[in-house]
């Protein structure tokens, strides 16, 4: 195969709309790593990053030749499902802590966060349960079994504990189930009686310091000297950048240290202040040009199952960002959620770039699949 046509086959299932908005976000985060990290110490972040960057955008790459409609199969997705439940649920055994949680493998030069795979597998296996069921789908027994299926990994992260984490599965499934078509009064329902259940606990069960600690949890910049510290210092430093910034390697709360993880969970505040009003809302456009460019791809799915795939795929982007940057205004809790494409780490950009890798096997081979087979995936072929 020349050059020529190589590099011809790689554009005709990738996205590069969807790369081009990726690119500046990416950039943002190394720039923002290397000015406040100190040259003695820049390899410690902004080097690494470089690299796991370069590993993603070969595994998308990869990703996008891969036929992955053998992903439906039940004896194929079932037990990748039992696998990653059972590496979760071996973190509290052999995992180490990080930041208070048990969330992380040692493996030597780095450490794996198995959640972030795990997340990945809860959009496929929702993907396909839903797929199956169009006809019935307004059957109020579906919300309970796919939430089974949300409950397992839900239930293991949040007693790692990973309460970022434990967010991010649930609105997967939230997400996925309010696009499936379920009927919104059986959801309604089910969340009035989980809300009775709650306060039932809170005026009979809670003691009052439980309550606090919820409280604080929910509204950390009510304990700013305690439980919100992190997150009054960041909104210190999203304020302090006013329209246009103080300029690229002035953010004094990053440089001073005020800002804690400045290069991971806390990189918003940290560009923000350097950036301003303008940079900050340049960031959402990409992102939001990312996610309209993963629902452009989910709509080109010849079945259910890459249609609600891709959804599921923009759902897991979407709730990283609100998490992470509402944390970063003080508008959520302070959870240990990364910012796509932006927050240092190897874990969650590899499954990032794998997802969207998947989406463009997806994308490709859709095009040898007639739309009148669809009625296939409604027979349960």
């Amino acid at each position: 195969m020349s050059i020529r046509k190589f590099f011809g086959k790689i554009s005709s299932g990738v996205d590069w709309l969807l790369v081009f908005f990726m690119l500046p976000l990416i950039v943002a985060g190394l720039v923002t790593m290397k000015s406040f990290t100190p040259l003695e110490a820049t390899g410690d972040f902004f080097d690494k990053q470089i690299i796991w960057i370069l590993i993603g955008f070969a595994v998308f790459f990869t990703f996008s030749f891969i036929d992955f409609r053998f992903l439906k199969r039940t004896d194929v997705l079932v037990p990748i499902f039992i696998f990653n439940s059972v590496i979760l649920f071996l973190l509290f055994i052999l995992g180490h802590v990080s930041h208070g949680s048990k969330s992380w493998f040692g493996l030597g030069l780095f450490s794996f966060q198995p959640v972030d795979m795990m997340k990945l597998v809860l959009v496929l296996i929702l993907a396909k349960y839903f797929s199956r069921r169009h006809v019935e789908i307004r059957d109020i027994k579906h919300i309970f079994i796919s939430g089974f299926y949300a409950f397992v990994p839900f239930i293991l992260v949040l007693f790692q504990p990973d309460f970022g984490s434990a967010m991010v599965i649930f609105f997967i499934w939230l997400g996925m189930v309010l696009v499936s078509g379920i009927s919104k009064m059986h959801l309604l329902a089910v969340f009035f009686a989980g809300a009775v259940i709650f306060a039932s606990f809170w005026f009979l069960i809670f003691a009052p310091y439980q309550k606090a600690r919820i409280a604080n949890f929910i509204h950390p910049l009510t304990d700013i000297h305690g439980s919100g510290y992190n997150a009054f210092q960041s909104t210190i430093a999203v304020g302090s950048g006013e329209i246009l910034g103080k300029g690229l390697g002035f953010g004094t709360q990053s440089r001073l240290k005020f800002l804690p993880q400045p290069q991971a969970d806390f990189i918003f505040a940290a560009y923000a202040e350097e950036w301003g009003l303008v940079g900050s809302l340049l960031i959402l456009f990409l992102y939001g040009a990312v996610i309209w460019r993963i629902l452009c791809s989910a709509t080109l799915g010849a079945y259910n199952f890459e249609t609600l795939f891709g959804m599921g795929v923009a759902i897991f982007f979407m709730s990283h960002i609100l998490i992470n940057i509402g944390m970063n205004l003080g508008l959520m809790p302070v959870t240990g959620i990364p910012l796509p494409f932006m927050s240092y780490g190897g874990s969650h950009l590899l499954f990032e770039f794998a997802g969207l890798g998947i989406l463009m096997g997806m994308k490709r081979y859709a095009r040898s699949v007639h739309r009148d087979d669809t009625k296939n995936e409604f027979l349960g072929a």
